[in-house]
């Protein structure tokens, strides 16, 4: 008969019939001392024995996890309370957002609200917080929204999980947020622009963007299995990422922002322009021979003359490079995007389509984000119009 045991532990058995059991205390009733037992059956014992290590080290694990778990909010700190929320509450949550919510708690809401115990966590202290962001530390707009975004949703989980009673964060106020001005190149920048390409190492991959409107992102994650060039069609699928709450941290495939696929059908030069970089990389592979390392990412379409992954800030700072060659200084790599929109709408596209290769969540987004081009083209259409009434004899 098994000997009284503590939580946590275990013996071996040899069964009538040759099986082993290992018999595994999980629970010990703290009064009564009764004991709740778990079996688990192998055909040898040490199969049996590895059974048992591998259920003890998971039962650990979770006893681990409970005993951290406060039974109220009464002494919780919000610093631990963020930390909880963010292990156990974003299993829904894509890993790149969880890092963007990893670097706001970490260089943010922690320093200086993280001491605060969440039942004293009131408006005025938020708020506080809030303008303490804008009026000494010279955070945008966006970026406090974003912080209040996080702050709210941590703590609207709080009051569900009844570890606080309110949830003030709702109660305060930030900065109005006023969205930026698109600055796509209009025609004399973009001719510039390709005179400043030509032989350059980036040239395929600009163009590219130009003339495609990929993010920065879906464009080093591209990977040539989603190029169909005999279908003249881009299969956008993923995009490669990085943590950005830490420097330097492990790159990694990632859903697309709005989290569908897409089908791009670029201009046919596009894919000339493709086919072109496809023999230049196979030319880098054969030179590089042994020294070609694709890492944990192979088959890209962008990358180093040795095969490695490019990151974003690399594009960035190459692009910058080209502008200042070409005199455009003023330009950033996502305005490649807004030129693809503006040309594509330019080049008679409606806004469905546009919203289709785009990758926005809605039509009613694009409008929004490029309407004054649409209201410029009904205004150009409305001039024509009258032209041609004038011409005709009435």
């Amino acid at each position: 008969m098994a000997s009284r045991r503590d939580n946590g532990e275990g013996c071996l058995r040899k069964r009538k019939n040759g099986t082993w059991e290992a018999i595994v205390t999980v629970s010990v009733d703290p009064v009564s001392h009764k004991q709740k037992f778990k079996s688990l059956y192998a055909k040898s014992r040490k199969e049996a024995k590895a059974k048992m290590e591998a259920f003890l080290d998971e039962l650990a694990e979770t006893q681990q996890t409970a005993a951290v778990l406060p039974e109220s909010g009464d002494d919780l700190f919000l610093s631990d309370w963020l930390d909880i929320w963010y292990k156990d509450y974003l299993a829904d949550v894509k890993r790149s957002t969880k890092s963007n919510y990893r670097s706001i708690i970490d260089n943010h809401i922690s320093p200086d609200l993280g001491s605060y115990p969440l039942s004293k966590l009131k408006a005025p202290i938020i708020q506080n917080f809030y303008n303490r962001l804008h009026d000494e530390k010279k955070l945008s707009p966006k970026y406090i929204k974003n912080i209040h975004g996080v702050l709210h949703s941590a703590l609207d989980k709080a009051v569900e999980v009844e570890y606080t009673a309110k949830n003030y964060s709702g109660v305060c106020s930030i900065p109005k947020v006023v969205e930026p001005e698109i600055t796509p190149l209009n025609r004399e920048e973009q001719e510039k622009l390709f005179a400043a390409l030509k032989g350059e190492e980036f040239e395929d991959l600009i163009l590219t963007d130009l003339f495609t409107g990929l993010r920065c992102g879906e464009l080093i994650g591209l990977t040539w299995d989603c190029v169909d060039f005999e279908n003249g069609i881009i299969h956008v699928k993923k995009q490669l990422s990085q943590p950005r709450y830490k420097s330097g941290g492990k790159c990694y495939w990632s859903t697309l922002k709005n989290g569908k696929t897409r089908i791009v059908l670029p201009a046919p030069f596009v894919m000339d322009v493709l086919r072109h970089h496809k023999a230049v990389q196979a030319a880098q592979k054969l030179a590089a021979g042994s020294l070609w390392d694709e890492g944990d990412f192979p088959g890209l379409v962008f990358c180093h003359p040795n095969g490695y992954h490019y990151i974003q800030p690399t594009i960035w700072k190459e692009f910058q490079k080209i502008l200042k060659k070409a005199g455009l200084e003023h330009h950033r790599i996502h305005d490649l995007r807004h030129t693809f929109a503006v040309n594509s709408l330019k080049a008679g596209d409606d806004v469905k389509t546009l919203q289709e290769n785009m990758g926005h969540y809605s039509a009613s987004f694009t409008l929004d984000k490029y309407g004054h081009v649409v209201d410029e083209m009904r205004k150009a259409s409305s001039n024509r119009m009258q032209k041609l009434i004038e011409s005709m004899s009435m």
